[in-house]
């Protein structure tokens, strides 16, 4: 009896990014620094076929930068992650690069989706996101205090 996993097809759902992201993504792709062609070819694929909408309408379930994804691997491991640039970038953290593989292929994805990449060594892997979290703003004005 063989058994089937995700992880033995090639799943590749509809990715949603917001406007400003999809911009500053761009430019880190085609940068050229910090990171190999391979994976800025990688983040351009996914740029290239992501719908791309204004800001506000992006669905509060959507990975994007800074989100906290939780996901099952193929083989049932559970895992939360931190989506951020590859400077903010700590393994011990949690924090993986959008330029990793794997942070190439949570980009965009809403919860319920399940997606494969291959790893920089060759290997198929594949993911379901369990639940997003938005970004923590910190950008934020502190409110006005009562004098």
């Amino acid at each position: 009896m063989t058994t089937i996993s995700l992880s033995d097809f090639s799943l590749s759902p509809e990715i949603i990014l917001a406007s400003s992201e999809h911009r500053l993504l761009l430019r880190l792709a085609m940068g050229g620094s910090g990171h190999t062609a391979d994976d800025a070819d990688d983040l351009l694929y996914e740029l290239e076929r992501a719908t791309v909408v204004p800001d506000q309408f992006l669905p509060s379930d959507t990975v994007r930068m800074g989100s906290t994804v939780s996901f099952r691997t193929a083989e049932g491991e559970q895992k939360s992650v931190e989506l951020v640039l590859p400077i903010d970038a700590d393994i011990a953290e949690g924090k993986i690069s959008v330029l990793t593989p794997i942070g190439t292929a949570l980009l965009g994805l809403r919860t319920g989706q399940s997606i494969s990449w291959r790893t920089r060594d060759g290997r198929r892997q594949a993911l379901t996101v369990l639940q997003v979290q938005a970004p923590q703003l910190t950008d934020e004005p502190e409110p006005p205090t009562a004098a």
